[in-house]
Order: C-alpha cells, then structure tokens, then sequence
C-alpha cells in the first residue's frame, strides 16, 4: 500500500505531502489542474525514465519520495533480500533529478541503479492510463498472472527445479564433451606429472618440519657446546648457582627461627633452588641428546632443495602442488573412465529431461482449464463495464525447438518443444471489443480508456491472486457515462477490498464510492502557478461530488443528489 508521498520542485508542484489511505482512493480535479503530474511524478519512483525538463523552473533538482507497505509481498522481499536492501514492514523509496539531466535513485536511503528501481517498483504498483508502467500490456507476464489466478505456482516452483537440474546437467555433459580430446591430450603429461609428484611423496607442512631440524644440525657444536656451559653454571659448577641458592636458604631458615617474617623469604628461595635444579636437568638431558651426523644433515639438505624444485613447478607452495597432484588424479580418472562417465550423465540427462516434460505437461493441461474459467469471466466483467459483446481468449501455444538434445528442449508425443521459464506454454490473451473484429492480441490494443476498463476488467477476475498491493488507473471514465460508469464504479470499489486503488476521475458516480478523495486545485502565489493537492472532509466530499453531477455552481438539489448517490442519505 502507497503510505506517504512527497514531491518537490516537479513541473508545476512545487512542494506537495500526501498521506494515503487503503481502499478506494479517488483523485478529482479540473482539467489542467495537475493530476496526471503526480502520477508521472509517481512514475518516477517507479522506475520510468526521467529528463532535467520536468523540474521546476528555478529549481536545482526535483524529488519524489514515497512509503510503501510492504508485508506479505514475499517476491518483493525476496527481490530485496537478493539486492542487499534491508527491508521491514515498510519501504521508503526516492528518486532525484538533477537540472543537469543527472538522475539518482535510493530504496530505504541506500543508493540502487534504475533497473533495480524498476524491479521494485513493478513489484509495488501497477499503473493503468497513459503510461509504460502497465503489466498486463506485457506479454511475458501472462502466463504468471494465469497461473496466480489458477493456484498453480507450487507446480510452477516445482518445473524450475527440474528445470535447473535439468540445465545444469546439459551445461555438465557439454562441458565434458567439450574437454574430450584435451583430456586424451594431456593424459599421458599428467601421468609424468603424478609420478614425479608421488616419487616425492611431499606432505602437508613438510617443508616446516625438516627447516627446523636442518637449523638443529647445522648448529649441534655450538648447542652442546652451550648446554654444557650452561649445566655447569647452574649445577655442576664451582659457585654454581644452584649451591649458592642452597646456601642462601639455610641462613634464611636460621633467620626465620629467630623472626617469622623471614619464612616466606625461605620459601621462596626453596622454590627458586627447585626451579634451577629442573632447568639444570633440562639442559643436561638435551646436552646428551645432541649429535652431529653429517649424512642426515646432507638428507635434509637434499630432500629441501628437491622440495622447491617441485614447489616452483606447482604452484610456489607444498600446498598447491598437492592441490594440483588431486586435481590431475581426477583429470587422469576421468580420462580413463570417459566413456562411462558420458554414459552415466547421458542417461541422468534423459531422465530429468522426462521430469521436466511430464511436470510441464501437468502444467499446460491445468492451464487450459483455468484459461476457459478466466475467458468466461472476463467476458461478464467487459460487458459489466461498457463494451459490448466482447470476446476473449487465452491463447496457449507451444514453441517446437530445433534442438532435440538441448537443455531447454523436451520431447512430447512426437515434438520437441522449447522450455521457457513456466514450462514449454506460450501465453498470451487475445481481445475484441468490436462486433465482427478478430480478435488481437491485447498488447496491441491503443485505446486509453478501453485499455483501463479492460485492465479493470482483467484485475477484478485476478484480484485474488495478483500480488501487487497498488493499482492506479489513470482516465479510466474516458468515454463512459451513465450505468456504465456506475459499474465501472462498482467495479472499482470491489477490487479495493483485494488492493488499494487510486482513481482518477471525471465522473460522480465513480468519485462518489470513496473511501478517500483528494483534489488536485492550481493555484497562484507570488506570480507563479503552482499544483497543490488536499484530503476532503466528508462534507466536503459531498461539495465535490455535486460539483462533478451539476458543474461549478452547486445547488441545493445537487448536494442532496451527491448524497443519495453516496449512499449518505435514502433516495426521495
């Protein structure tokens, strides 16, 4: 649901802030007054191209914010969550345009590109009129808006998964086949490869291991030499310290017999004494170990410089050259069981290609059943509003596909038909609203106001199922008076209990079922005009529908028939 609007320095607004309300929400105003400027204006935001012609004279730059809410449009969530966009029960979007023909978008205050823009906005409104922004004009969301109506997007999520499965073993097998004959190339060079890499038999970490014992030998003389100094000086010495520890402890014994205050200073060169005689033990102990063999120093040294040697032709590491000995191994497998390996993904193939067909099928037959329930209703809507005898038809059709082994071409009966997105059916809807005329396929329909009854009539037969939250119908009433346009009326007020619908109307019996009127007024301050845009009250609601039944001068009668015509007051 559009919250809040706001709209600064576009064409003749210069600053206008509208909260909304759901239900029916109807725009009135007199011609030339600005109404279609704030729906381009909400254009804006939703992803429409935009030029440094549309700012107000004077200005740097326009700007167009606007608030949705947003909870339980779970495509739109997703489109957020996919985009890094941080989402809560409410959207915040804006769009601005520089003097300089500079355009910048943000969605909750985070920069986006337009296309993103327009990804979000085609999941927030759909906007009926002179304008771009209409999704049932576009073909490609046919089958989507059939498959809403009918229930069948769990059928729908189920085929893409085949179909990925499906796609993704193809991309395999071509991969694979792709790679035969380099396989058989660079078989026998792998093989040198692992036979000089397993004659070495590197480990992981290796290299560590054997530096530090290469330090240890290369320096045995001088470790024993010191480790020896060391022994001596600690315990085996003349004046070693551990004899003087041992001496200064007896006198602060004898000292701790005369003043207590001495015995923890006992204690804790008892503890010291300890301390060296454990540290003399260490060295003595590894004083022993030391030995110096030069034939293991020439090992180490030998089997270091073989390492690097292999380091530098793998990859400057022990690590990738492990790496690259399992990848070859696989390589080396591969080409020895490439025959079964084809064999094997071939019949996979097969199989998810029949997964795919028989889901599409089911597909496609349900289709057909829901399009004659959608025909037959859309028909009684159309003639509901105005357009006599019209016919309708979902046209399904399916595309054969030159490819037999493909990944987007499946077998049915004795075709092989092309995969789309939602199976193998093309869907579009077909219309004539003339006696006599064929039917033509409803995006080359021109007629403004016939576009938006029949987008009327499309959304009332989908309203349950269709997922955008925001309809606005721009010059619905163009050419529709009378019983007519109370259907049109009535129709409208219906579809407002599935979304929030924002009219913009001409006529009474349309603008009298609001749940919420606004009025669009030019006015004139300090030399210049300027577009404003006001909430009615109730009584003033009663004013402006009377105004649209009798024109600028309002009578009596005209308030009591205003009344009457919104249900306000019982017919005379």
């Amino acid at each position: 649901m559009l919250k809040f609007l706001s709209i600064q320095n576009y064409a003749l607004i210069e600053r206008l802030e509208v909260d909304f309300s759901g239900g029916l929400v109807i725009i009135t105003g007199e011609t030339g007054s600005g109404k279609s400027i704030i729906i381009d204006a909400l254009g804006l935001i939703l992803g429409e191209r935009a030029n440094a012609d549309v700012i107000r004279k004077g200005s740097e730059k326009a700007v167009v914010e606007a608030s949705f809410l947003t909870a339980g449009n779970k495509r739109l969530l997703k489109l957020l969550a996919e985009s890094g966009i941080e989402s809560g029960d409410e959207l915040l979007v804006r769009r601005e345009v520089s003097s300089k023909g500079q355009s910048r978008c943000f969605v909750t205050d985070s920069p986006v590109t337009l296309a993103v823009m327009r990804q979000i906005g085609e999941l927030l409104v759909d906007l009926h009129g002179q304008h771009e922004h209409q999704s049932l004009l576009r073909v490609e969301t046919h089958a989507a808006m059939l498959d809403d109506f009918g229930g069948l997007e769990g059928i729908v999520e189920e085929f893409r998964t085949a179909r990925r499965r499906l796609q993704g073993t193809a991309e395999e097998l071509k991969e694979l086949r792709r790679r035969e004959r380099e396989l058989v190339e660079r078989k026998e060079f792998y093989e040198f490869q692992i036979r000089e890499i397993d004659a070495m038999s590197p480990a992981a970490g290796e290299e560590e291991h054997l530096a530090s014992e290469l330090k240890i030998l290369e320096n045995a003389e001088r470790l024993f030499a010191a480790t020896g100094s060391l022994y001596g000086l600690l315990y085996d010495g003349e004046q070693s310290i551990r004899d003087q520890l041992v001496i200064v402890r007896n006198q602060l014994q004898d000292l701790a017999a005369i003043d207590a205050s001495f015995g923890d200073a006992a204690k804790e060169c008892a503890s010291a004494e300890a301390v060296v005689s454990e540290l003399a033990r260490f060295i003595q102990a590894y004083n022993a170990r030391v030995e110096f063999t030069p034939e293991r120093l020439e090992e180490l040294r030998d089997r270091l410089g073989r390492l690097a040697l292999l380091k530098r032709k793998y990859g400057g590491t022990l690590e990738s050259t492990l790496a690259h000995r399992e990848r070859i191994g696989r390589e080396v497998q591969l080409a020895e069981n490439f025959d079964e390996v084809i064999s094997r993904l071939e019949a996979a193939l097969e199989t998810q290609r029949t997964e795919c067909a028989a889901i599409a099928q089911r597909l496609s037959s349900k289709r057909y059943d829901v399009a004659r329930k959608v025909d037959k209703a859309i028909v009684g809507e159309l003639a509901k509003l105005g357009i006599a005898q019209p016919r309708f038809s979902t046209r399904i059709a399916q595309t054969e596909s030159a490819e037999k082994e493909g990944p987007d071409a499946v077998r049915v009966g004795t075709k092989n038909l092309r995969l789309n997105a939602r199976g193998y059916d093309d869907v579009e809807f077909y219309l004539s609203t003339n006696v006599g005329e064929e039917e033509m396929p409803l995006v080359k329909i021109a007629s403004g106001g016939e576009i938006s009854r029949i987008m009327l009539a499309l959304k009332s037969i989908l309203a349950k199922s269709d997922r955008l939250p925001v309809l606005i119908f721009d010059e619905i009433d163009v050419g529709v008076s009378g019983r007519v346009a109370q259907a049109v009326g009535h129709s409208l007020k219906a579809l407002s209990g599935y979304h929030q619908v924002i009219t913009i109307t001409h006529l009474p019996q349309i603008a009298g079922l609001a749940d919420v009127h606004f009025v669009v007024t030019k006015k004139e301050k300090d030399g210049r005009t300027a577009t404003t845009m006001k909430r009615l009250s109730l009584e003033e609601q009663v004013h402006e529908v009377a105004k649209l039944m009798s024109g600028a001068a309002v009578t009596d009668a005209g308030l009591q028939g205003a009344r009457e015509l919104m249900g306000l007051t019982e017919p005379a």
